[in-house]
Protein backbone atom coordinates (compact mmCIF):
# COMPACT_ATOMS: atom_id res chain seq x y z
CA UNK A 1 0.00 0.00 0.00
CA UNK A 2 2.83 2.41 0.82
CA UNK A 3 4.51 1.74 -2.51
CA UNK A 4 1.30 2.29 -4.48
CA UNK A 5 0.58 5.50 -2.56
CA UNK A 6 4.05 6.88 -3.28
CA UNK A 7 3.89 5.98 -6.98
CA UNK A 8 0.42 7.50 -7.43
CA UNK A 9 1.29 10.71 -5.59
CA UNK A 10 4.63 11.18 -7.37
CA UNK A 11 3.00 10.53 -10.75
CA UNK A 12 0.33 13.18 -10.14
CA UNK A 13 2.93 15.63 -8.84
CA UNK A 14 5.43 15.16 -11.67
CA UNK A 15 2.88 15.12 -14.51
CA UNK A 16 1.05 18.10 -13.04
CA UNK A 17 4.27 20.04 -12.45
CA UNK A 18 5.63 19.38 -15.93
CA UNK A 19 2.30 20.16 -17.61
CA UNK A 20 2.13 23.53 -15.86
CA UNK A 21 5.71 24.31 -16.89
CA UNK A 22 4.76 23.42 -20.47
CA UNK A 23 1.85 25.88 -20.31
CA UNK A 24 4.13 28.57 -18.90
CA UNK A 25 6.72 27.97 -21.61
CA UNK A 26 4.08 28.14 -24.36
CA UNK A 27 2.49 31.34 -23.07
CA UNK A 28 3.47 34.29 -25.29
CA UNK A 29 5.20 37.37 -23.92
CA UNK A 30 4.02 40.06 -26.33
CA UNK A 31 5.69 42.97 -24.55
CA UNK A 32 9.16 43.82 -23.33
CA UNK A 33 8.22 44.34 -19.68
CA UNK A 34 11.34 43.56 -17.65
CA UNK A 35 11.00 45.31 -14.29
CA UNK A 36 13.68 47.98 -14.08
CA UNK A 37 16.40 48.30 -13.09
CA UNK A 38 16.83 45.21 -15.21
CA UNK A 39 19.95 43.39 -16.47
CA UNK A 40 21.07 44.09 -20.02
CA UNK A 41 22.70 40.69 -20.64
CA UNK A 42 21.55 37.09 -20.41
CA UNK A 43 24.16 36.44 -17.73
CA UNK A 44 22.64 39.28 -15.75
CA UNK A 45 19.19 37.75 -16.16
CA UNK A 46 20.49 34.41 -14.87
CA UNK A 47 22.00 36.14 -11.85
CA UNK A 48 18.78 38.02 -11.25
CA UNK A 49 16.75 34.81 -11.30
CA UNK A 50 19.24 33.08 -9.00
CA UNK A 51 19.17 35.84 -6.39
CA UNK A 52 15.38 36.04 -6.69
CA UNK A 53 15.20 32.30 -6.04
CA UNK A 54 17.53 32.40 -3.04
CA UNK A 55 16.78 35.77 -1.45
CA UNK A 56 13.33 36.86 -2.72
CA UNK A 57 14.56 40.30 -3.81
CA UNK A 58 11.25 41.54 -5.23
CA UNK A 59 9.32 40.42 -2.14
CA UNK A 60 11.80 42.30 0.06
CA UNK A 61 11.01 45.50 -1.83
CA UNK A 62 7.26 44.91 -1.72
CA UNK A 63 6.59 43.56 1.79
CA UNK A 64 9.28 43.24 4.46
CA UNK A 65 7.13 41.12 6.80
CA UNK A 66 6.17 38.65 4.07
CA UNK A 67 9.82 38.52 3.00
CA UNK A 68 11.05 37.73 6.52
CA UNK A 69 8.45 35.01 7.07
CA UNK A 70 8.85 33.54 3.61
CA UNK A 71 12.64 33.44 3.72
CA UNK A 72 12.61 31.87 7.19
CA UNK A 73 10.07 29.25 6.11
CA UNK A 74 11.81 28.27 2.89
CA UNK A 75 15.26 28.15 4.51
CA UNK A 76 14.03 26.03 7.40
CA UNK A 77 12.09 23.73 5.07
CA UNK A 78 15.23 23.13 2.97
CA UNK A 79 17.11 21.98 6.09
CA UNK A 80 14.18 19.80 7.19
CA UNK A 81 13.95 18.12 3.78
CA UNK A 82 17.69 17.46 3.79
CA UNK A 83 17.41 15.89 7.24
CA UNK A 84 14.69 13.55 5.93
CA UNK A 85 17.25 11.94 3.60
CA UNK A 86 18.30 9.80 6.57
CA UNK A 87 15.18 7.69 6.00
CA UNK A 88 16.34 6.79 2.48
CA UNK A 89 20.09 6.28 3.08
CA UNK A 90 21.76 3.30 4.71
CA UNK A 91 24.32 3.53 6.15
CA UNK A 92 23.86 7.15 7.21
CA UNK A 93 26.99 9.31 6.60
CA UNK A 94 28.77 10.49 9.74
CA UNK A 95 28.05 14.17 9.06
CA UNK A 96 24.33 13.48 9.43
CA UNK A 97 24.77 13.08 13.19
CA UNK A 98 25.27 16.76 14.13
CA UNK A 99 22.64 17.75 11.56
CA UNK A 100 19.88 16.05 13.54
CA UNK A 101 19.80 18.80 16.15
CA UNK A 102 19.99 21.46 13.45
CA UNK A 103 17.12 19.74 11.64
CA UNK A 104 14.93 19.75 14.75
CA UNK A 105 15.63 23.45 15.32
CA UNK A 106 14.79 24.07 11.66
CA UNK A 107 11.50 22.22 12.16
CA UNK A 108 10.61 24.55 15.01
CA UNK A 109 11.62 27.56 12.90
CA UNK A 110 9.53 26.27 10.00
CA UNK A 111 6.41 25.97 12.18
CA UNK A 112 7.04 29.40 13.72
CA UNK A 113 7.45 31.02 10.29
CA UNK A 114 4.23 29.43 9.04
CA UNK A 115 2.42 30.65 12.14
CA UNK A 116 3.80 34.14 11.53
CA UNK A 117 2.64 34.12 7.89
CA UNK A 118 -0.81 32.93 8.93
CA UNK A 119 -1.04 35.58 11.63
CA UNK A 120 -0.01 38.23 9.10
CA UNK A 121 -2.91 37.25 6.84
CA UNK A 122 -5.34 37.40 9.73
CA UNK A 123 -4.15 40.65 11.33
CA UNK A 124 -3.51 43.01 8.41
CA UNK A 125 -6.73 44.04 6.72
CA UNK A 126 -5.13 44.64 3.33
CA UNK A 127 -3.59 41.18 3.27
CA UNK A 128 -6.74 39.58 4.65
CA UNK A 129 -8.81 41.23 1.89
CA UNK A 130 -6.74 39.69 -0.93
CA UNK A 131 -6.37 36.27 0.76
CA UNK A 132 -8.45 33.42 -0.66
CA UNK A 133 -9.60 30.22 1.00
CA UNK A 134 -6.88 28.40 -0.97
CA UNK A 135 -4.22 30.64 0.60
CA UNK A 136 -5.39 29.72 4.09
CA UNK A 137 -5.79 26.07 3.11
CA UNK A 138 -2.18 25.75 1.96
CA UNK A 139 -0.89 27.51 5.10
CA UNK A 140 -2.93 25.25 7.39
CA UNK A 141 -1.78 22.16 5.47
CA UNK A 142 1.89 23.14 5.74
CA UNK A 143 1.44 24.00 9.41
CA UNK A 144 -0.21 20.63 10.07
CA UNK A 145 2.73 18.86 8.39
CA UNK A 146 5.24 20.81 10.48
CA UNK A 147 3.36 20.32 13.75
CA UNK A 148 2.82 16.59 13.21
CA UNK A 149 6.54 16.22 12.51
CA UNK A 150 7.44 18.07 15.73
CA UNK A 151 4.90 15.98 17.61
CA UNK A 152 6.77 12.84 16.56
CA UNK A 153 10.10 14.39 17.56
CA UNK A 154 9.10 15.54 21.04
CA UNK A 155 5.98 13.73 22.24
CA UNK A 156 4.78 10.64 20.36
CA UNK A 157 7.70 8.68 18.95
CA UNK A 158 6.77 6.29 16.11
CA UNK A 159 8.61 3.08 15.26
CA UNK A 160 11.43 4.74 13.31
CA UNK A 161 13.17 1.45 12.52
CA UNK A 162 10.06 -0.06 10.89
CA UNK A 163 9.36 3.17 9.02
CA UNK A 164 12.88 3.38 7.58
CA UNK A 165 12.84 -0.30 6.62
CA UNK A 166 9.63 0.19 4.67
CA UNK A 167 10.84 3.38 3.00
CA UNK A 168 14.16 1.82 2.03
CA UNK A 169 12.49 -1.19 0.40
CA UNK A 170 9.48 0.42 -1.25
CA UNK A 171 11.31 1.04 -4.55
CA UNK A 172 12.09 -2.64 -5.06
CA UNK A 173 9.09 -4.39 -3.49
CA UNK A 174 5.43 -3.71 -2.81
CA UNK A 175 5.62 -2.47 0.76
CA UNK A 176 2.75 -2.00 3.17
CA UNK A 177 2.42 0.64 5.84
CA UNK A 178 4.26 0.03 9.11
CA UNK A 179 2.06 -1.56 11.81
CA UNK A 180 0.21 1.05 13.85
CA UNK A 181 1.14 -0.14 17.34
CA UNK A 182 1.28 3.23 19.08
CA UNK A 183 -0.06 6.78 18.95
CA UNK A 184 3.23 7.84 17.36
CA UNK A 185 2.65 5.44 14.47
CA UNK A 186 -0.79 6.97 13.91
CA UNK A 187 0.74 10.46 13.87
CA UNK A 188 3.29 9.25 11.32
CA UNK A 189 0.48 7.95 9.09
CA UNK A 190 -1.28 11.31 9.40
CA UNK A 191 2.01 13.11 8.59
CA UNK A 192 2.50 10.92 5.52
CA UNK A 193 -1.04 11.53 4.25
CA UNK A 194 -0.68 15.28 4.75
CA UNK A 195 2.55 15.32 2.72
CA UNK A 196 0.85 13.22 0.02
CA UNK A 197 -2.03 15.71 -0.08
CA UNK A 198 0.41 18.61 -0.41
CA UNK A 199 2.18 16.98 -3.36
CA UNK A 200 -1.14 16.24 -5.09
CA UNK A 201 -2.39 19.84 -4.90
CA UNK A 202 1.04 21.39 -5.52
CA UNK A 203 0.85 21.67 -9.34
CA UNK A 204 -2.67 23.11 -9.20
CA UNK A 205 -2.10 25.81 -6.58
CA UNK A 206 -0.10 28.97 -5.99
CA UNK A 207 2.75 26.73 -4.85
CA UNK A 208 3.66 26.53 -8.54
CA UNK A 209 5.45 29.84 -8.10
CA UNK A 210 8.40 27.53 -7.44
CA UNK A 211 8.56 26.81 -11.16
CA UNK A 212 6.70 29.81 -12.54
CA UNK A 213 9.40 32.20 -11.33
CA UNK A 214 11.64 31.26 -14.26
CA UNK A 215 8.91 32.04 -16.79
CA UNK A 216 7.95 35.48 -15.48
CA UNK A 217 8.58 38.04 -18.27
CA UNK A 218 9.22 40.76 -15.70
CA UNK A 219 12.19 38.73 -14.43
CA UNK A 220 13.51 36.67 -17.34
CA UNK A 221 13.76 39.33 -20.04
CA UNK A 222 16.89 41.22 -21.05
CA UNK A 223 16.43 44.98 -20.93
CA UNK A 224 17.57 45.70 -24.50
CA UNK A 225 14.62 47.29 -26.35
CA UNK A 226 16.90 49.72 -28.18
CA UNK A 227 19.41 47.11 -29.27
CA UNK A 228 16.97 44.39 -30.31
CA UNK A 229 13.37 44.61 -31.45
CA UNK A 230 10.98 42.49 -29.40
CA UNK A 231 8.65 40.63 -31.79
CA UNK A 232 5.35 39.15 -30.63
CA UNK A 233 5.67 35.35 -30.70
CA UNK A 234 2.50 34.99 -32.83
CA UNK A 235 3.83 37.56 -35.33
CA UNK A 236 7.18 35.87 -36.04
CA UNK A 237 5.82 33.95 -39.00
Amino acid sequence: MLTFLVYIVLTIFLLGFLSRLFVYARSPAPLKIATTPAPVTRLGVAWRLLTELLFFNSLFKADKLAWAGGLAFHGAMAVVLFRHLRYFIDPIPAFFGPLQIIGIVAGIAMAAALGFLLLRRLVFERVRYISSQADYGVLFLLLAIAMSGLLMDFVLRPNIVAIKTNLMSMWSTVTGLPPLNSAGDVVFLLHLLLVAGLLVIFPFSKLMHAGGLFFSPTRNQVDNPREKKHVNPWAES
